[in-house]
C-alpha cells in the first residue's frame, strides 16, 4: 500500500455531529472526497438535506439525522437513530459546540453554565458511549473530537463565556483518557484544536464586530484566519489509516496564533 492510499476511507462510515453547517461541513467534504460514507448529524433539517444533496454528488452514501445533541437525552435520541441506520460506524467526529454566550464567568447562571458545558463537552461523551461500543467489539476505529485552542492553551482576550475554555479543555483530557483506555482494543482518540475560521457563523459575528476581528488577526503570525476547507485535511488524516500509530494527541490549526 501506497503512503497515498492509506489516506483512503472508501468502505468506512464516519458520523459527523453538526456536521451540516461550518467546520463539519467542510470537514464532511473532505472525508467524502476520500472515499467515506456519512451518516450528518444536525438541528436543522434543510441544511441537513442540502448538504446531503452537495455530497451525494460526490457519489457517496449518505444519511442525515435530525437532532440536538446538545442535551445529554438529545444526544441519547440522535445516537439511537444513528444506530437504527445498521451501518456499522468507523469513525466519530464529535464537532459540535460554540459559545453562544458572551457573559463575564461571574455574572454566568450555573444553570446556563450546565447547559453549555453539555453544549461542548457531555454531548461528546454520550456519542462516544452509544456509538463506540461497535468500534470495541470490531477492535478497529477512530474518534475525533473537535477542541479548540481556547482549551488548554490560550483564554481568548476580550471575550466573556469562560464556559467554553473550561468545557473545550476538558474536551481535550477525555480525549486523552479514552486514548489510553481504548487504545488496546484497537480504537484509537484524537483532538483537532482550530483557531479562529471563516466560518459563515463567523463571517456575520466578524461583521458585528470588525475591531475584534481586526485584533485576532494581528495576534495571527500567518496574518489571517482559516478558510473551513483548510481543516478537512487534518480530519482525514485522523479518520485514516494515515495516522494509524496516533492515539490521544491533539492537533493545532490555527495559523500559529498559539506561538506567541
Amino acid at each position: 500500500m501506497g503512503v497515498l492510499d492509506r489516506f483512503r476511507l472508501d468502505g468506512r462510515t464516519v458520523v459527523i455531529t453538526g456536521g451540516s453547517r461550518g467546520l463539519g461541513r467542510a470537514m464532511a467534504q473532505g472525508l467524502a472526497e476520500a472515499g467515506a460514507d456519512l451518516v450528518l448529524v444536525g438541528r436543522e433539517g434543510e441544511a441537513l438535506e442540502a448538504a446531503r444533496q452537495e455530497l451525494v454528488a460526490l457519489g457517496r452514501w449518505v444519511a442525515v439525522v435530525p437532532g440536538d445533541v446538545s442535551t445529554p437525552s438529545g444526544a441519547e435520541a440522535a445516537c439511537r437513530q444513528v444506530l437504527a441506520l445498521n451501518r456499522p460506524v468507523d469513525v466519530l467526529v464529535n464537532n459540535v459546540g460554540g459559545r453562544r454566550v458572551d457573559l463575564p464567568t461571574e455574572q454566568m447562571p450555573v444553570e446556563q453554565w450546565q447547559q453549555l458545558v453539555d453544549l461542548n463537552l457531555t454531548s461528546a461523551l454520550v456519542c462516544c458511549q452509544q456509538l463506540c461500543k461497535g468500534m470495541l467489539d470490531r477492535r478497529r476505529g477512530s474518534v475525533i473530537n473537535v477542541t479548540s485552542i481556547a482549551g488548554a492553551w490560550v483564554s481568548i482576550p476580550k471575550i466573556g463565556g469562560r464556559h467554553y475554555e473550561t468545557a473545550k479543555a476538558a474536551l481535550t483530557g477525555l480525549t486523552r483518557a479514552m486514548a489510553a483506555d481504548w487504545a488496546p482494543l484497537g480504537v484509537r482518540a484524537n483532538a483537532i484544536a482550530p483557531g479562529g475560521f471563516l466560518t459563515d457563523a463567523n463571517r456575520r459575528w466578524f461583521g458585528e464586530k470588525p475591531e475584534f476581528q481586526t485584533s485576532f488577526e494581528s495576534r495571527i503570525p500567518m496574518g489571517r484566519l482559516g478558510e473551513p476547507d483548510e481543516l478537512a485535511a487534518t480530519a482525514v488524516y485522523l479518520a485514516s489509516d494515515a495516522s494509524s500509530y496516533v492515539t490521544g494527541a491533539t492537533v493545532i490549526v490555527d495559523g500559529g496564533y498559539t506561538l506567541w
